[in-house]
């Protein structure tokens, strides 16, 4: 059976988050046109459908790091801050993009909270997640021979 370990990161966050797009409980908030994903970045994001991939992104890295909260999230995704002539230095993600990110997933279906832990992947979050990833195999197959060793 494919899981989401099976196949490239980039092509499975990708397909998830067309599949996120016909979700009725995944939507962009109104300020995700103008917000900044962390404290290291300058600009908003550019595309216009950054909300869906950041979703799809944020399910896969917590099916990979389950339990997780939030604040570990905006570990992960943070980056370095440019502070000019010094040294550069860590900077957390945005956190309110994340808790509005695993509020809609959760109230999707695809997770649960967990008491004292964080958040885990339910199990319609693992189904959805590992038949995603199986599409992509096919897919995989079908243009790279090199994914068909399984």
């Amino acid at each position: 059976m494919t899981t989401a370990y099976d196949v490239p990161a980039n092509e499975l966050i990708l397909k998830v988050a067309e599949k996120l797009k016909d979700n009725d409980n995944i939507k962009p908030p109104e300020w995700a046109a103008y917000v900044k994903t962390g404290a290291h970045k300058e600009l908003p994001p550019v595309q216009e459908d950054w909300w869906y991939t950041r979703c799809a992104s944020i399910l896969r890295t917590v099916y990979y790091r389950g339990p997780v909260g939030v604040e570990r999230l905006t570990s992960v995704y943070g980056g370095k801050k440019n502070r000019g002539s010094k040294a550069h230095r860590k900077a957390q993600g945005s956190g309110s993009i994340i808790r509005a990110a695993l509020q809609q997933l959760e109230s999707a279906g695809y997770l649960k909270k967990v008491e004292k832990e964080g958040r885990v992947v339910s199990s319609a979050g693992q189904s959805f997640l590992d038949n995603t990833a199986y599409e992509v195999k096919l897919e995989l197959v079908e243009t790279r021979p090199e994914f068909n060793r399984y």
